[in-house]
């Protein structure tokens, strides 16, 4: 009975020290690496503010992580199946530590950051030279040459983000390529989908904490604690304001340097989980790994790359796959980027709600659609043409439900002298012309001006000015002015900053599009896990990590090239695009399905490794049992011959 209760703790203590350890170890790494990236995404803006960099620097800042894991992700995905991979998916981890902590290192090396403003810190009111002055005169500068009117930047400073997204990039690269095939290598085959579920669903969170952060580290000021915040004169919402966009960086470089730990602890290699007890098999297994490990060794590390490329590449589903992911993943990355700034166009919503009601209703049901749809492959042990299947029609139910995106649409916001005369008449878009009216003629105001308000009359201007408002109360985003000559409202004429919502039509609208849009999220990521699997499962598994490899070098290369063409979006633009692109994808879906009924994937007998195994210790039994009964039907003759 000691025994037995012996052979239980030690199976409890083996499945938590081997696959299961390794699992949360790489959910981890998924999370921090996500959360870099998502961070990264969301601080942008306030590096361009910080520094004063035109469009094109910020760009080029944003792919340098993409140039970085470009540079090693065909190497790293060969060469590190032949070396420790816990052990280089943890100098990974380490390395995007080290590319976040320079991010951050600008901020310590550089002055404070000073902005224009035309309110004295000492608290004396500023110059109204942005209210409808009848009696006065306003100098109204001419408009600049355009090769005049290029950003001078602060600071070189930007050339150490630049170095560390880059090597944020580098660091990053081992660990999807290693860990998926680290899995896919010793986990249980009906176990593999799961995992992967698991893996996908800690990414997911990754982005989720990532906004979230991004979110509390814009709102607070960048020189915390070197200036007397009480004395700043801008808040979080002026195009002047910066964030400290350094301090998440810390944050990010803190979580990836502890999520690698773990990964220095783990071996090099696992028993096929669930034959840990069994110890014929694990010794012949380790000593048929020892052989080819040897074997390698001897035939040199390089041999088989051009042969594996080969190979790959003359794998018809595996390029139709391929094929496949950049056309979605253009379309699910035109659309995901430009979603917060679609919700503050469309809807009336602020920059923070919008990143918030995105990540609220987007990303819970992507973890719980990556969590059952992993169960579903585990429950039901579906085969590779089941998956196909299976993912096709539920990424056509998504495509067609896109559709009704249409349906939720909002009118354009009202805003005097653009989309609405200044007596309230739609008349569609105006040009510059309309701009000004008989209200503020006189008041010499700039028309280049973005600076809206809302008048009590519910119609928005372009600027106070432009609704001949005389007069101010307040600072900041509690100023309110009076007077307008422009808003005919009865018994009222005052006016505040922004510009006016959108009404409850339009409120009952965006609650349609973020139910839709959750919808939409789960059947995506429900179709996602049994869509990878096919990807794993038509690949040799020696060919597994350069295949995964091969496959987000394609999406990092290929992939999140489209951009809408306009900073306004059009609702329909927005929509269509993506939906284009999409529809293009189910061609090679098509001819996927269509081969996968002639043809036998190299993973398909993967699915059958533990029963073969379990076959094979059933005819060892039966084999010793056999031999049992000869020898005891052999002394049983010897014994009637002696009598």
């Amino acid at each position: 009975m000691g025994e037995t209760e012996k052979k239980i703790e030690t199976r409890k203590t083996r499945c938590l020290s081997k696959m299961k350890i390794f699992l949360l170890a790489l959910t981890c790494a998924f999370v921090s690496k996500v959360l870099s990236g998502a961070y990264t995404n969301s601080m942008l803006t306030q590096i361009e503010r910080q520094f004063n960099l035109p469009t094109s620097l910020v760009g080029f800042i944003n792919g340098s992580f993409e140039i970085g894991n470009l540079v090693l992700i065909i190497f790293v995905s060969y060469f590190g199946t032949k070396l420790h991979r816990p052990v280089i998916i943890g100098v990974g981890c380490v390395v995007m530590g080290l590319g976040c902590f320079l991010q951050a290192l600008p901020h310590f090396l550089m002055n404070r950051y000073e902005y224009e403003s035309t309110v004295s810190i000492s608290g004396n009111l500023s110059s109204n030279n942005f209210l409808c002055m009848e009696n006065g005169t306003q100098i109204i500068r001419p408009t600049q040459d355009p090769s005049e009117c290029v950003k001078e930047v602060k600071s070189l400073m930007w050339v150490c983000v630049l170095i560390g997204n880059t090597i944020r990039g580098m660091g990053e690269t081992p660990i999807m390529p290693l860990g998926i095939s680290y899995i896919e290598d010793f986990a249980k085959s009906e176990n593999s989908p799961l995992y992967i579920g698991v893996i996908k669903t800690g990414a997911i969170i990754g982005l989720l904490v990532g906004l979230l952060l991004g979110s509390f580290c814009a709102n607070i000021y960048v020189d915390t604690g070197f200036v007397n915040t009480d004395e700043l004169t801008i808040t979080p919402s002026d195009t002047r304001w910066v964030g400290a966009w350094w301090f998440g960086f810390l944050i990010c470089a803190g979580v990836n340097v502890l999520t690698a730990v773990p990964f220095f602890f783990l071996p090099k290699t696992l028993p096929k989980e669930g034959l840990e007890d069994d110890a014929d098999i694990t010794k012949n297994d380790k000593e048929e790994k020892q052989r080819e490990e040897a074997k390698k060794e001897k035939d040199g590390l390089t041999k088989d790359f051009l042969p594996f490329m080969k190979s790959l590449s003359c794998n018809s589903i595996y390029m139709l796959f391929i094929i496949l992911s950049v056309v979605q993943v253009n379309a699910f990355a035109s659309s995901f980027s430009f979603l917060p700034k679609y919700l503050e166009q469309q809807y009336g919503k602020s920059a923070s709600d919008a990143v918030f009601l995105v990540g609220i209703y987007n990303i819970p049901p992507i973890c719980v659609g990556y969590i059952v749809g992993g169960l579903i492959m585990k429950k039901f042990k579906i085969t590779v043409k089941q998956a196909a299947h299976i993912g096709f029609w539920l990424s056509l139910s998504h495509y067609l439900l896109h559709f009704l995106c249409f349906l939720m649409i909002c009118d354009n916001s009202s805003v005097a002298g653009i989309t609405i005369s200044y007596e309230g008449i739609q008349q569609g878009v105006y040009t510059g012309n309309n701009i000004l009216a008989d209200c503020n003629t006189a008041c010499s105001c700039p028309t280049k001006t973005w600076d809206p308000v809302c008048g009590d009359n519910g119609l928005s201007y372009m600027s106070a000015c432009l609704a001949g408002c005389k007069t101010s109360v307040g600072t900041g985003i509690n100023m309110v002015f009076h007077n307008c000559s422009c808003i005919q409202a009865a018994g009222h004429s005052s006016a505040v900053l922004g510009l006016c919502g959108k009404g409850h039509d339009c409120s009952m609208m965006l609650q349609y599009f973020l139910i839709l849009m959750s919808v939409n999220s789960f059947i995506y990521s429900l179709a996602a896990i049994p869509g990878f699997m096919v990807l794993l499962r038509c690949i040799k598994p020696e060919e597994k990590s350069l295949g995964v490899g091969l496959h987000a070098f394609c999406m990092r290369i290929l992939g999140k090239t489209v951009i809408f063409p306009n900073i306004t979006l059009d609702q329909y633009i927005y929509l269509g695009l993506p939906a284009a692109l999409r529809g293009s994808s189910f061609i090679p879906a098509l001819v996927i399905l269509i081969l996968l009924r002639k043809h036998h994937l190299p993973g398909e007998n993967a699915s059958s490794e533990t029963e073969f195994a379990e076959t094979k210790v059933t005819g060892k039994e039966n084999e010793c049992k056999d031999i049992h009964q000869n020898s005891k039907l052999l002394n049983d003759g010897e014994l009637k011959i002696k009598l």
